[in-house]
């Protein structure tokens, strides 16, 4: 099992969820519905991407930025590759 880092920038308080796009250098924009507020928006960001991923939530974990919208997160795979993969076509 290979562990997959990347960074995002959490959006929270968004009218709908959304994993797509880019925000600075190359950071995947992850907007979510909810607050932040005692760590809501930082575990409904988590979901977003393991959704978006198609992988379990429980393959997600944050790396850093518990109370920041700039967050490291890592992924569990058994098959990197494909997660940079569709990790990169997001971000575009």
């Amino acid at each position: 099992m290979e562990e997959v880092r990347f960074p995002i920038r959490v959006k929270p308080g968004s009218s709908r969820i959304r994993v797509g796009g880019r925000h600075g250098e190359g950071s995947l924009i992850v907007a979510v519905t909810a607050k932040a507020v005692d760590g809501a928006a930082t575990e409904a960001a988590l979901r977003a991407v393991a959704g978006a991923l198609g992988i379990p939530r429980r393959s997600v974990v944050l790396i850093t930025g518990a109370t920041s919208r700039d967050k490291v997160v890592g992924v569990s795979t058994e098959d990197p590759e494909t997660v940079r993969e569709v990790v990169r076509g997001l971000l575009d």
